[in-house]
């Protein structure tokens, strides 16, 4: 038996304690706890939150407890149970780890809970209890794990079949707004923490479309009993992770609905958008996955290829499947693409990393993102996104509506993830060449190159017009009809007390070649002071002049040229040229 017991110690000092309870251990038993979590691709080293780790028979005697590394440990014993006693400090604010203070506790498994090697495959069982600060004695608990004890979202008794299912149900517990909706059968219950005046029946309404056409997209019956949005509502902030029955995420208060009938926006376009992504992978990478993640390594980096077809497909479907339930109108789906090409087609590293090399260094270059980041890799969400779009596009276009990438996916729930089979780096090609008759080289070599995938003549099949044009300044996502700048500059900046601070410069820019770096302290230009304004003042000045820039680089006054140069076009806007056509893709 494998048995737990959690409390929320010290709210105010951020510390959870922990109890662990094994019965007949081995001799020389092994514990550890992950390095990463399946869906956030980065070694983050957990273990190093562990405070006071001790270990203890069952009459109390202290046990020789040996750390063998960062993150395992060996107790030597004869006794029938070990108990082992630690802390875990709780001050990451993020969907990945822990958090926890007098407003809300929040915390994966993976964090928390230490395994005992040799014994993953058996029950894990877990005691919730409340803080003891009379303050939070209305505290209450969420989470997808099956509960032992303990009415609905009371704290209580909770079990899981096997460990890696024990680090894949997160928890929240504190003052949080609940509301529930039924998709096809399926109790699904909304969580938000945090201050808010969201309107639940809003939620329940348009989260309800988009699961149930998600679930019969793969088709009935869900592979979940009950599900759970979980959500921390902060002033500014974004993020999911996806878990087999749940997923936490994290949003800014203006992107939740304020009314049951109001439009909807951009904002809470994205928080929907954001909803349906982690939906989805309930599917594409919970069950449906690469064959090195069955199971889960979580001592070290599992390198894969594949992550364009498990985010990428993922994060086309998350904005498509919000037009397919009905939410928004096809101009704003367009949009929502056109952001997702001009993030692409922005990055210069599209040009010198595959979307491939991109899955396989997730681990190091997309999760350790640096200034450099957008001169250096691509992402494998947005490429990968578009790289499913052309296949998705190509598959309706040459089989005449027959296929697309529905098809695709279903094939891979009924043959992969209904038999417990995990995927090999062919297999997403291997189905479209059966479905398309013919060999798909000529495709899925977008995936190993750093071309840009040819989608232009087949959305113009499907009555779509692709314009390329120049950014407006930083606030230009894409798409639209705006005019962009005329004149380049060619880093992003930010407000500082003396100027702007440069966050990111683009190689071959004017910014580049003037000699600006991430970091400086921009000044002044022309021999007066900037401000936020800048960009759009550059806009005054002639092709081929040049002007003096003055800036801080640590405490040294630099000084530079910045050519005056037409500004790039790197901004999508899709527009509906034929709607005959479009509605052999987006119809309904």
């Amino acid at each position: 038996m494998i048995h737990y017991q959690i409390i929320p110690v010290d709210p105010k000092a951020h510390l959870f304690a922990v109890t662990m309870t094994l019965s007949q251990p081995k001799p020389v038993q092994v514990f550890s706890l992950p390095a990463w979590l399946p869906g956030s691709y980065m070694v983050r080293d957990f273990a190093k939150n562990i405070i006071e780790l001790k270990a203890q028979d069952a009459q109390g005697q202290t046990l020789k407890l040996t750390q063998l590394d960062k993150q395992t440990w060996s107790v030597d014993s004869n006794s029938s149970e070990i108990i082992l006693t630690y802390q875990v400090y709780a001050w990451d604010l993020s969907v990945r780890t822990a958090h926890l203070d007098t407003t809300h506790s929040f915390f994966n498994g993976s964090s928390v809970f230490l395994s005992a090697h040799g014994f993953e495959q058996q029950t894990h069982t877990v005691t919730m209890l409340p803080p003891s600060e009379t303050t939070l004695s209305d505290w209450r608990v969420a989470t997808s794990m099956t509960r032992i004890s303990g009415d609905d979202f009371a704290f209580g008794q909770f079990s899981a079949t096997s460990y890696d299912e024990l680090i894949d149900h997160p928890v929240e517990m504190g003052l949080f707004t609940l509301a529930s909706f039924d998709a096809c059968g399926v109790q699904h219950d909304i969580v938000l923490n945090g201050r808010h005046r969201a309107c639940m029946p809003r939620l329940c309404q348009d989260l309800k479309a988009i699961c149930e056409y998600q679930i019969n997209l793969f088709g009935t019956p869900a592979p979940f009993k009950r599900y759970l949005f979980m959500t921390t509502v902060l002033d500014n902030g974004f993020g999911g992770l996806e878990h087999r029955a749940s997923t936490a995420l994290m949003c800014s208060r203006k992107d939740l609905p304020l009314s049951l009938n109001a439009p909807i926006n951009n904002d809470y376009r994205t928080y929907l958008s954001l909803c349906s992504h982690e939906y989805f992978h309930s599917w594409n990478v919970k069950r449906i996955k690469p064959e090195c993640f069955l199971p889960y390594k979580l001592e070290a980096e599992t390198y894969t290829p594949q992550l364009w077809a498990y985010e990428g497909i993922t994060s086309y479907y998350d904005d498509f499947l919000t037009y397919r339930a009905g939410l928004v109108d096809e101009q704003s789906y367009l949009d929502m693409l056109s952001e997702t090409f001009t993030r692409v087609y922005r990055s210069q590293g599209r040009f010198k990393q595959s979307v491939k090399d991109s899955s396989f260094n997730a681990w190091t270059k997309f999760y350790k993102q640096d200034e450099n980041a957008q001169n250096a890799i691509i992402s494998y969400y947005t490429k990968g996104a578009l790289f499913a779009l052309y296949l998705d596009l190509t598959l309706r276009h040459e089989t005449q509506g027959k296929y697309n990438l529905d098809h695709v996916m279903q094939i891979l729930w009924q043959e992969y993830a209904l038999q417990n089979k995990g995927t090999t780096d062919s297999c997403h090609q291997a189905i479209v060449e059966r479905l398309l008759g013919r060999d798909c080289h000529d495709l899925f070599t977008y995936l190993d190159n750093t071309d840009d995938i040819p989608l232009a003549p087949l959305l113009a099949e499907f009555g779509v017009e692709f314009n390329l044009r120049a950014s407006q300044g930083p606030q230009d996502v894409g798409g639209g009809q705006a005019k962009g700048y005329e004149i380049a500059f060619g880093a992003k900046t930010q407000v500082a007390p003396m100027g702007l601070k440069v966050v990111t410069v683009t190689q071959g820019s004017p910014a580049h070649l003037a000699g600006l770096s991430a970091g400086d302290i921009l000044i002044a230009a022309d021999n007066l002071q900037v401000s936020a304004q800048f960009e759009s003042q550059l806009q005054q000045y002639p092709l081929g002049e040049s002007l003096n820039l003055h800036w801080f680089r640590r405490d040294e006054l630099m000084t530079g040229e910045l050519m005056i140069t037409a500004a790039p076009k790197d901004t999508v806007a899709l527009a509906i040229s034929d709607k005959t056509k479009l509605a052999a893709w987006l119809g309904r």
